[in-house]
């Protein structure tokens, strides 16, 4: 039975930095409590009078959701001071195997398992279990996760078009959640934004959050062109993954999968990030800074999610917002064709 308290949180004006929580799933790591604690208090810090968190069932089998509630109560945050996404589709289940079953080598030391529940019925379980897990506090922005890799996963055409129905019943349940004033607003979040498009075209949203699509790195005119479409459909757009995984600021993963160094992908991303971080330090810009001025700034682009395991680099996330980026960088970056296009 879904829970019947209405939502009567802060109006959701997306600010420019939403904070994401992957890390508090343990993501490639195992982080300990009183770090997570320290992580979360200074996002609240960072972020007056409202905080806003981006999580997911998917984290860590609900350990992020989990950690999420536990630090916000820890710290004795108002429930009205914040607003939580809550990214369903995954749902915690006992772990059963000696490692869990869905993304092998990603998740460290998590102690339950998840299964992907797409459905009518599944998606209100997920949401359930997620407002469970974040004990005090609930979720005001809900969305159908990874809805791309659920497609993908089809084995037929006719599987395809059964999943993709399922995938619009779930969407029906999270309207009627948001018509009984349970949650303030529907999203998606996936990782091939053409899944998005063709979502958007066959249901109302109110915002999209794409993942590792909109980068200094990857940029395809077509997924610019798409962003300027919700743009003048006023859905707002958050823009998560920014780094590509991690790889654009020093990380060994581009899009969650390991760089072999061996290998032409391996060799030809690591050559751009080389040259990339040559401009960068020409200009005297931090490659985040060149990452979040890209991905930000583009019309209808309101959120950036960005998430980090060190306490003391919260605050220097929030202030990306804020940093200017002199043109000739951009210049220099067409020039070395690192990007398409000038911003």
């Amino acid at each position: 039975m879904v829970s019947d308290n209405k939502q009567q949180g802060p109006a959701q004006s997306l600010p420019p930095v939403i904070f994401g929580t992957s890390s508090l799933g343990n993501l490639y790591q195992a982080v300990d409590y009183g770090v997570k604690l320290e992580v979360v208090k200074a996002c609240v810090a960072s972020s007056k009078p409202v905080a806003f968190f981006d999580s997911a069932g998917k984290y860590g089998a609900g350990l992020a959701l989990e950690s999420l509630g536990n630090c916000l109560a820890d710290l004795k945050v108002d429930p009205q001071q914040v607003v939580i996404s809550n990214k369903l589709g995954w749902y915690r289940i006992p772990l059963l195997t000696p490692e869990p079953t869905f993304e092998a080598g990603i998740w460290k030391d998590i102690e339950h398992d998840a299964v992907q529940m797409i459905s009518y019925d599944g998606i209100l379980k997920c949401f359930e279990q997620g407002n469970e897990l974040l004990g005090n506090y609930q979720a005001q922005m809900v969305s159908v996760h990874d809805p791309d890799e659920y497609l993908f996963a089809s084995h037929s055409e006719e599987d395809y078009k059964e999943r993709y129905q399922q995938i619009i019943d779930a969407y029906m349940a999270l309207a009627e959640l948001k018509t009984a004033g349970l949650v303030s607003s529907i999203g998606v979040g996936a990782k091939d934004w053409k899944i998005i498009r063709a979502i958007v075209a066959d249901v109302k949203l109110d915002w999209v959050m794409i993942a590792n699509s909109l980068t200094i790195k990857s940029h395809p005119p077509d997924l610019i062109a798409f962003i300027n479409e919700l743009n003048q459909k006023n859905i707002k757009v958050i823009n998560s993954a920014i780094f590509n995984g991690g790889f654009l600021t020093g990380g060994d993963f581009y899009n969650y999968q390991p760089v072999e160094a061996d290998s032409l992908t391996g060799k030809s991303l690591l050559d751009w990030r080389d040259k990339f971080y040559e401009v960068c330090k020409k200009f005297e810009v931090l490659p985040a800074e060149a990452c979040f001025s890209f991905s930000a700034g583009f019309p209808g682009v309101k959120s950036i999610a960005l998430n980090t395991t060190r306490p003391e680099k919260v605050a220097i996330n929030a202030a990306l917002a804020q940093k200017e980026i002199p043109a000739g960088f951009w210049q220099e970056m067409k020039t070395q064709g690192l990007i398409e296009f000038l911003k």
